[in-house]
């Protein structure tokens, strides 16, 4: 049995279809991280293992995490603020601002990033991004007054679709995108494999070897990578799913937007290596695949029209590839838009003015990102590692719930026909993820000591430690000070 909710009754608007929640839960999964950061982080750590371990990391951190996420959005039909009040109490109120603020602030940078893919797509069009295009043109674009111009276009695009609301907006745009990204990454892969000296590079991504079983950095990389990806822990789809039936399946629906995204990201590793190995001679082809290093724009931007411009039918290539980032980044995207909109209604906004303030935040917000590539690395590795916070409010949430009560009266209830979540729910969110975020953050961490030994708590440094603590002691004082204010906005609401 179910639980009472704390939402005066069901939502007003739910998906039209199973297949219309799961195209867009897809869409949140699914995005640039896939495309241009899983090829070149599985190709530098290893490949076979890395993989394995990836899948692995799939069912101890990201499934259970969205499975919380689902079942939460479908109980208290709210967006962070007050699910985070309806299951921890009015104090736990500041954890689900938190959860918020993070996201919203890479929603602010990754909305520069999406501009990035519309400049890329169109340019691919015209023939102005070709096999010929090298770092220059990707150098003369990026903190440009172009790239602030594709920042400003990704944001409007993003609020049209999200103003039109989730059947007319989200809906209709993720029953559209989805199939057409998953038919391009189908025919990039088929064709890559096609190609000569192809296989070379699929030999590379799925090398084996054991001794890696060793190397504590590939456990760490392979989780990192499952943790960010997926939009576990985001908030993404507890805010899609406050707009789910009360009988949409919960674990179902999670397993297979766990599996989607990890098909998506082999899809595009496998149309990415083999076509570096097939293009360029193998120790060329090595350095280009694993020497990108913390700068995941690298192997995109740069290489990705000179290997497939180089190809019969390049140019149609190049279009496509970049069509599916653009889509890809749109559709993540579109989910964060959401989850700020949400939390905006909750507290008494209508929708057209809650997503006319959230895309001018994001105008405004997003803007020193696109100007300037230092403080758009500063708020990737904040707000990134802000994410793994987030993780954990989760888990202490549903912990101070009872993991117990929740599984058995949130998402084993009897009008929805899903899997049973066994127990091993209970010691995988009040134990495992714990210490798995101790595990990944820790090791962060230690990275950003060894990258500057003598910043590592200066907070206006690019990758420091102090930088992390002191941006997310900023937003944690914020939302604990607003948090009685905010408590009073959405109990009123609710109580109309």
């Amino acid at each position: 049995m179910q639980p009472d909710s704390p939402h005066s009754g069901p939502a007003a608007v739910h998906f039209s279809s199973r297949w219309a929640m799961l195209a867009t839960a897809l869409g949140i999964a699914i995005g640039t991280g896939n495309i241009w950061r899983f090829p070149r982080v599985a190709a530098a750590n290893g490949g076979g293992v890395f993989i394995l371990l990836w899948m692995v990391f799939l069912f101890l951190w990201s499934i259970p995490l969205l499975t919380a996420e689902s079942a939460i959005g479908r109980w208290s039909r709210k967006g962070t603020l007050g699910s985070f009040q309806a299951l921890a109490g009015r104090s736990g109120l500041w954890m689900g601002g938190f959860v918020a603020l993070v996201t919203t602030g890479i929603m602010s940078y990754y909305s520069v990033v999406t501009g990035w893919c519309f400049k890329y797509f169109s340019s691919s069009l015209t023939g102005a991004v070709n096999a010929g295009t090298g770092p220059e043109y990707w150098h003369d674009f990026a903190g440009s007054a172009q790239a602030e111009a594709f920042h400003l276009a990704a944001a409007l695009v993003t609020g049209l679709i999200v103003v039109l609301g989730v059947r007319i907006g989200i809906e209709r745009t993720a029953r559209v995108f989805i199939p057409v990204l998953g038919a391009i990454l189908v025919y990039a892969t088929l064709r890559a494999l096609f190609l000569p000296g192809s296989f070379e590079g699929v030999k590379f991504l799925f090398h084996f070897d054991p001794a890696d079983f060793t190397r504590p950095r590939i456990y760490l990389e392979a989780l990192s990578q499952s943790a960010w990806s997926t939009g576990a822990g985001w908030g993404l789809l507890l805010t899609y799913s406050v707009y789910s039936r009360s009988s949409e399946p919960v674990v179902g629906n999670s397993l297979i937007m766990g599996l989607g995204n990890n098909t998506a990201s082999l899809l595009a590793a496998l149309a990415v290596i083999p076509t570096v190995f097939a293009l360029l001679p193998a120790g060329e082809a090595v350095q280009v695949a694993q020497a990108t290093g913390e700068n995941s724009t690298g192997l995109t931007f740069i290489w990705i029209p000179r290997l497939l411009g180089g190809t019969g039918g390049g140019q149609l290539m190049l279009a496509l590839f970049f069509l599916a980032l653009s889509l890809a980044a749109l559709s993540s995207l579109i989910s964060m838009f959401e989850l700020a909109v949400r939390n905006l209604i909750d507290l008494g906004l209508r929708r057209r003015s809650a997503t006319a303030a959230v895309a001018a935040f994001i105008a405004l917000a997003g803007s020193p990102s696109a100007l300037n590539s230092t403080f758009f690395d500063n708020q990737d590795w904040v707000w990134g590692l802000g994410l793994l916070v987030n993780g954990l409010f989760f888990c202490l949430a549903v912990n101070r719930f009872g993991a117990g009560r929740f599984r058995e009266q949130m998402v084993n209830i009897r009008s929805s026909k899903d899997i049973r979540l066994g127990k091993v729910f209970e010691p995988l969110i009040s134990r495992v993820i714990p210490f798995q975020f101790v595990l990944l953050l820790g090791w962060w961490f230690y990275r950003s000591v060894g990258w500057d030994p003598a910043n590592w708590w200066n907070p206006f440094s690019t990758f420091s430690i102090g930088s992390c603590l002191a941006q997310w002691g900023l937003a944690a004082v914020l939302m604990i000070v607003l948090a009685p204010r905010l408590a009073g906005l959405l109990g009123r609401r609710t109580a109309r």
